[in-house]
C-alpha cells in the first residue's frame, strides 16, 4: 500500500497495483536518462507540460524502481495502459508534485 507521507504514489496498470515514488536515486538517473544537467532541468522540463512517451517511459520507470519495483525501461514500455494514458499522467504528476512540492497558485498560497 501506497505511504503518501513518503511520496509514494499507487497506480493500477493491467489489474496489479504499483507503487510509484522518486527517490533521490530515482530523480539521478531521470537527470542521467533525460540529460537534464540538474533538479531544476527536470522540474522545468516536466513543468511545461509537453513530454514525450520516451519522457513517461523514463519517469515511470524510475517512479516504479523508486517504489522497489524491479522493472527495466523496456518491461515499462510493454505495460498495459489499463485505465488509459490520463490515469498514469495523474499519477506521475501526483509523484512529480510529491518530489517537488506543489506549485504556488490560488489553491497553494506560497
Amino acid at each position: 500500500m501506497a505511504n503518501r507521507i513518503r511520496g509514494e504514489v499507487p497506480l493500477d496498470l493491467g489489474g496489479q497495483r504499483y507503487t510509484l515514488c522518486l527517490t533521490l536515486g530515482a530523480l539521478a538517473e531521470l537527470e542521467t536518462a533525460l540529460q537534464a544537467g540538474d533538479l531544476a532541468g527536470l522540474a522545468a522540463r516536466f513543468a511545461g507540460g509537453r513530454v514525450s512517451a520516451r519522457d513517461l517511459i523514463a519517469l515511470l520507470g524510475v517512479a516504479l524502481r523508486g517504489g522497489g519495483h524491479d522493472l527495466d525501461d523496456a518491461a515499462v514500455a510493454r505495460l498495459p495502459l489499463a485505465g488509459g494514458l490520463d490515469a498514469v499522467s495523474a499519477a506521475l504528476g501526483d509523484v512529480l508534485a510529491a518530489a517537488f512540492g506543489e506549485a504556488p497558485g490560488p489553491a497553494n498560497p506560497p
